[in-house]
């Protein structure tokens, strides 16, 4: 009888499938990682024969490499996107001599802007010493790509790669020892640098045409915000600026804030009309007259209106002007992005005098002051000649009030940009109505009498305070006393303790108001 052949034991063939499939996923494995450290080599191998290709190779090898590279992915079918590059040098021209290229420092400006540290694997910092608008020193940081890194932008919706490249000195790029005195660390040191602009080539006209312009403007408005104010005051044709640390800013000013607003607001739109003032053909200055009794907070709007904007100040005393072609003159030295300021317009030379307190009384110094020959031009005296014929009756001086009209809006007023002419006066009847009708004038700002709300921006800029025990005595007599925020300056600089400096200024009020009332029933 033949042996019946026996099966295996199930539990014995799965133990032996599941050793066969473990030993097939080793090997899987196995292969997946030196597939993996070859793909890595490889990488690195490219990314190191790149770097050397781009310092060793010659650009037109370097060109044909490209080109040869675009023809063999065609070829294949899998065609690469065309890209272009702008080369930003620091210096560029032709034959005729070489001129700083303004887009390469708007351009390290704008990227130092938008660079940020948690995102780069290195950067360059520089910290330069400044000073903040109260005069207190300070540190401005400024953040740059290394010779070698390169960042990506983007601006509507397209990607601008953006490399910054070192080459050998005297390779075109910026030699930092030449504008400095020596190296700069984190921009080339020994070496010179230049700056690469990458897109694809379909966005060219969108590069060009608005991308270039956008960040020559961002670079400009953050120039302009880092800038160190001056005042400038004149002497003869010259003037002589200084340094300009007034604290005054729209925040800490104590004026109607309804007012302050449209000011702040007048004062942006004309900043940002340009292309408007361009369009209808007129010169791009705008005239603000400030007017109102002598303490009211003038001069500090003034320095306020040049912080808010980061003008500087040009401070012209007219009894220094010898004639009006020293007013062209020192029209055509100021700057652009400027306050021109003339104070106290009423009484040039101290022509009229301040006490005046009626018409009949004006008139009898008007009338007397022009008897003397010491009359201002600006001002309306009893007999006046024409308009373009009134000078000053110094020595010397003659100034008339034509060439002060033709500084405002006449032909030499075109001689620059962005500018803002302001005049102050204790007593706005007595100007010339050639100087306040609109186009010289725009803006009429009465800086009255302190207001309650003017009243709470002083007492929390003095002590923090937004309310207290004694403000509503405080507000009603405000409401019947005429006192200037001078006046109340003064009462709360007497004391630190809020309640000592404002039982001071209430006691102050209560005397005024007393005064007041004896001399109504006087």
């Amino acid at each position: 009888m033949k042996p019946r052949s026996r099966e295996p034991h199930p539990p014995a063939a799965a133990a032996a499938m599941a050793t066969s499939a473990a030993a097939e996923g080793r090997r899987a494995l196995d292969a997946y990682r030196k597939a993996l450290a070859t793909a890595a080599s490889a990488a690195a191998y490219a990314v190191m024969a790149r770097s050397m290709a781009r310092d060793l190779l010659p650009k037109e090898l370097q060109a044909a490499a490209r080109w040869a590279a675009s023809a063999a992915l065609a070829r294949l079918g899998r065609r690469e996107r065309e890209r272009r590059t702008l080369v930003v040098r620091s210096l560029g021209g032709d034959a005729g001599g070489l001129e700083e290229n303004l887009f390469f420092d708007a351009a390290r400006a704008y990227l130092g802007s938008r660079l940020d540290p948690r995102a780069m694997r290195r950067l360059g910092l520089t910290l330069a010493r400044t000073r903040d608008d109260g005069g207190g020193a300070s540190w401005r940081r400024r953040l740059f790509i290394e010779p070698g890194d390169s960042t990506v932008d983007v601006f509507d919706g397209v990607e601008f790669t953006w490399t910054c490249v070192g080459t050998p000195r005297g390779g075109g790029g910026k030699t930092k020892a030449a504008k400095s005195g020596g190296g700069e660390a984190g921009t080339g040191g020994d070496l010179d640098f230049l700056l690469e602009l990458s897109f694809d080539a379909e966005h060219a006209d969108a590069a060009l045409e608005r991308y270039v312009p956008f960040i020559m403007d961002a670079a400009e408005d953050a120039r302009q915000r880092e800038r160190r104010l001056k005042i400038c005051m004149n002497e003869g044709r010259s003037w002589y600026g200084f340094s300009h640390h007034h604290p005054a800013t729209f925040d800490t000013l104590a004026m109607d804030p309804a007012q302050k607003q449209a000011i702040v607001d007048d004062l942006d739109l004309f900043a940002q009309r340009r292309d408007h003032y361009r369009r209808i053909g007129k010169a791009w200055k705008r005239g603000y007259l400030l007017h109102g009794p002598p303490g009211t907070g003038k001069s500090s709007l003034v320095a306020a209106m040049a912080n808010h904007l980061r003008y500087h100040l040009y401070d012209l005393d007219l009894s220094r002007v010898r004639s009006n072609t020293d007013l062209q003159w020192l029209l055509l030295t100021m700057s652009n992005k400027c306050i021109l300021v003339i104070e106290d317009i009423d009484c040039c030379c101290n022509a009229i005098s301040r006490e005046a307190k009626t018409k009949k009384s004006k008139s009898k110094l008007v009338k007397a002051q022009t008897e003397q020959g010491s009359s201002s031009p600006f001002t309306t005296p009893a007999k006046p000649k024409s308009t373009d014929q009134k000078e000053l009756q110094v020595p010397g001086f003659q100034v008339t009030l034509s060439g002060l009209l033709n500084l405002i809006d006449g032909l030499w007023s075109t001689s620059g940009e962005e500018r803002i002419i302001v005049f102050t006066t204790n007593y706005k009847d007595r100007l010339d109505p050639a100087l306040l009708r609109p186009g010289r004038m725009d803006m009429h700002i009465h800086m009255g009498y302190c207001s309650w709300e003017a009243f709470k921006t002083l007492a929390k800029n003095y002590f923090l305070v937004s309310d207290h025990a004694m403000f509503p005595e405080i507000q009603e007599l405000l409401a019947e006393v005429e006192m200037t925020t001078a006046e109340v300056s003064e009462m709360l600089l007497r004391s630190n303790n809020a309640d000592i400096a404002l039982q001071g200024l209430k006691d102050l009020l209560k005397e005024k108001k007393q005064g007041n009332e004896a001399g109504r029933k006087a």
